[in-house]
């Protein structure tokens, strides 16, 4: 059984930064290309950052460019995404996902993890 767990939201202030954690288990994790959505109340859950199964081919959401870092470590099963320069339009529920090599959705989504900016 997939299972993906997210972790270190918070509350932070504009300008400020966070890194969240995706600890996967119940999968070959170095198979799986991960990825970063996020969604607020009422919308849509949008793409935010991804990278390939073996670290290489890191891609964002052009809002996030220049600011959010998406990173790997296959060894401890762990995905990250380094959040630097918040903005308030950044407050969203970040969920983490996987998607198997060669399939062309996202199978597996963690609960996610709250992170609201304040301006």
């Amino acid at each position: 059984q997939v299972q993906l767990v997210e972790s270190g939201g918070g509350l932070v202030q504009a300008g400020g930064s966070l890194r969240l954690s995706c600890a996967a288990s119940g999968l070959t994790f170095s198979s799986y290309t991960m990825g970063w959505f996020r969604q607020v109340p009422g919308k849509e859950r949008l793409f935010v950052a991804a990278i390939s199964f073996n670290g290489g081919n890191p891609r964002y959401t052009d809002s996030v460019k220049g600011r959010f870092t998406i990173s790997r470590d296959n060894a401890k099963s762990t995905l990250y995404l380094q959040m630097n320069n918040l903005k308030p339009e950044d407050t969203a529920v970040y969920y983490c996902a996987a998607k198997n090599i060669g399939a062309s959705i996202y199978s597996s989504w963690g609960q996610g993890t709250q992170v609201t900016v304040s301006s």
